[in-house]
């Protein structure tokens, strides 16, 4: 087994390392002075099982090219199976024709990385579950739920707890956390009038007297976010924490979780932490590195992946 890090998440694929015990392989993913992306693989791979670990989080053309140069590389040096391990897949939330003479880029992307040299890709939490069915190669979606449930339980578990699903397309997630934890369900309505704005129209479920954690996959502008945490507190909540998959935390979303009423704000360590992230009282990162290394390993052993989660 062989795994290569880029430049997007280093920590994590250093992590994931540490895990399996195998050391990472020496490369060279590196920039010309107009910031072409170049890649050199400095040790042989030639039939090896070999596993890319790459986020295409900001900046995301940036990333992606180079997971792409990098697959191209490991293909060329004939690698026997090359892996695309993407904790965060970053087109996700293009994944389908949102108007007139709108592109979904998600396919765009799922082409790419297949040409690019991919065999298979192993990623969390995508955004929609169809893109599983934009690759023509075998794609494996891993959940965050058993870290947050651990997590959750640890720390927030009681009588008095309430899953919430910030909107009614994150449904199915919270629900299935909520299962674990043998915990109620309330749901957040709310209506979006244009991109990265959106108004809380009702909660459905009752939340007054009670600690709610919000589970939604990703976290942009964290507007929506924000914005349900009021709205529970406002009905009563006595708490009201945050466990999200990806934090992409774009422009000022830092500072709007800082200064909204969210007691705590969990993310997975799927994107690498900024300085401010870094710094904000409320906000910390739980590591996925163990989940993904478990995968990793049995796909390198063809053993389940499935069983993780049951």
């Amino acid at each position: 087994m062989k795994i290569l890090a880029c430049n997007s998440n280093r920590p994590l694929a250093e992590a994931i390392a540490s895990y399996l015990k195998v050391p990472l392989t020496k490369a060279s993913v590196r920039r010309f002075s107009d910031m072409e992306v170049f890649v050199e693989i400095q040790e042989n791979v030639r039939g090896e099982d070999t596993f890319v670990v790459q986020s295409t989080s900001f900046p995301a053309n940036d990333n992606l090219m180079e997971l792409l140069v990098t697959l191209d590389a490991l293909r060329r040096g004939s690698a026997r199976r090359i892996t695309a391990v993407i904790p965060y897949f970053g087109y996700a939330r293009q994944d389908r024709k949102s108007g007139p003479r709108t592109p979904i880029s998600a396919k765009l992307v799922a082409n790419l990385i297949t040409v690019a040299g991919a065999h298979r890709v192993l990623t969390l939490d995508l955004h929609a579950g169809q893109i599983q069915g934009f690759f023509d190669i075998p794609l494996d979606n891993l959940y965050s739920e058993p870290v947050f449930t651990d997590s959750i339980a640890a720390t927030h578990n009681g009588n008095d707890l309430v899953v919430v699903s910030p909107d009614v397309g994150g449904v199915y997630r919270a629900r299935a956390i909520a299962k674990r934890l043998h915990a109620d369900l309330a749901i957040v309505d709310k209506r979006r009038e244009r991109a990265g704005e959106s108004e809380v129209m009702n909660i459905i479920g009752s939340v007054k007297g009670r600690r709610c954690v919000i589970i939604d996959d990703i976290v942009d502008s964290a507007g929506t976010l924000c914005n349900a945490a009021a709205a529970l507190k406002k009905d009563g909540a006595t708490q009201v924490a945050a466990y999200i998959t990806h934090g992409v935390l774009s422009g000022g979303a830092v500072a709007r979780v800082t200064s909204a009423p969210l007691d705590k704000l969990v993310m997975t360590d799927s994107i690498m932490a900024t300085e401010a992230v870094t710094s904000a009282p409320n906000i910390t990162q739980i590591s996925i590195a163990p989940l993904m290394a478990e995968a990793i390993r049995r796909i390198s052993e063809e053993s389940s992946v499935s069983s993780l989660f049951d």
